[in-house]
């Protein structure tokens, strides 16, 4: 089962991503895309970590290259997130001309050993704004990824004000 959740800045992304896998039973992985680096990096990762300290999940830093994981069949993925994970692919990842197709690809990889897989990512590109062309080519990257995701994706779920609703599929918890 592959869950997209998606929506805006501190919505309850996370949150409900880890209900999803909160009852699942064998190993838990937790796939952190952070890059550690700007001034508030650290703190936000010591906050997550601590918030994760008691779910038994086993957690993997992995800015990039997530097609290098060698993961057990079977097990439950939480990948926390696309925003960042893009972002690296195309600012310290080299030459990769789409990004967005290595990444929907070893989603896709993980979705075929995981037998839960919950991909955490960010609404982008609805403001309506113009940004440089940097940040238009990382906002159209990103929702490339989502949209790709959202295809084969069997729940698509938006969080609103900490609110879970669903956009494909059904709502796990």
């Amino acid at each position: 089962m592959i869950t997209l959740v998606t929506g805006g800045t501190k919505c309850g992304k996370s949150g409900y991503a880890e209900k999803v896998l909160e009852n699942f039973i064998g190993p838990k992985y937790y796939i952190a895309t952070m890059n550690p680096v700007g001034d508030d990096a650290d703190e936000i990762i010591a906050r997550h970590r601590e918030s994760r300290k008691n779910k038994s999940y086993i957690t993997i830093e992995c800015p990039r290259d997530i097609y290098k994981l060698d993961l057990p069949i079977g097990c439950g993925i939480l990948l926390e997130c696309i925003g960042n994970l893009c972002a690296n692919e195309m600012y310290i990842g080299g030459n990769v001309l789409r990004p967005s197709d290595k990444i929907i690809r070893n989603i896709k990889a993980l979705g075929e050993t995981a037998s839960e897989l919950v991909i955490v990512t960010n609404e982008v590109g609805c403001d309506g704004n113009s940004y440089s062309a940097d940040l238009m080519a990382y906002v159209s990257e990103i929702a490339a990824v989502n949209s790709g995701i959202a295809e084969f994706a069997d729940n698509v779920v938006e969080c609103v004000y900490g609110i879970p609703v669903a956009l494909k599929g059904k709502l796990i918890c």
